[in-house]
């Protein structure tokens, strides 16, 4: 026993100095730091939105930066976008707490890397079978903004 609390406060202390020297070698350790203005951020280009399809000039895309649309709120039941038949895909499954969650984001990607993102507050007793409608209001915006494009996938969903 005394020896297993020796070496536990052998390790505590050994994590305490490594703690202190990334201090002093980041210039936290007491130390006033310089403040250096943030690189000022360029306006993005106006919006253009691509030809029709997916990748319309074949294969190979001229470089381009990727854009990420607003999110758009949805209510419970109501599709604004016409619903895109896309192909089955496996729906991931989703451990959350559900009863902490209050609002769940899904964004689809078409081809070019343009996100379409989807935002719905969720109600008491929302849960992993209504992830559906959220995630298809996703591909259903993705591929009706993006002219048809039918690469457009299921990217990412999240909570809060």
């Amino acid at each position: 026993m005394q020896t297993s609390l020796k070496l536990g406060l052998l390790a505590a202390v050994i994590s305490l100095a490594g703690l202190g020297f990334a201090q002093e070698r980041r210039g936290g350790g007491g130390r006033p730091e310089e403040h250096r203005a943030a690189p000022r951020r360029e306006a993005p280009p106006k919006f253009r939105p691509h030809a029709p399809g997916a990748r319309p000039h074949g294969p190979v895309a001229r470089q381009q930066p990727r854009r990420v649309l607003a999110p758009r709120m949805v209510e419970r039941g109501h599709r604004e976008w016409a619903h895109w038949n896309h192909p089955d895909f496996q729906r991931p499954l989703y451990y959350w707490n559900w009863a902490a969650t209050h609002t769940v984001s899904c964004v689809a990607e078409d081809s070019y890397g343009d996100q379409y993102p989807v935002t719905e507050q969720t109600w008491p007793g929302f849960a992993n079978g209504d992830m559906t409608e959220v995630e298809d209001n996703a591909l259903d915006r993705c591929y009706s903004e993006s002219g048809g494009d039918t690469s457009c996938y299921l990217a990412t969903c999240s909570h809060f």
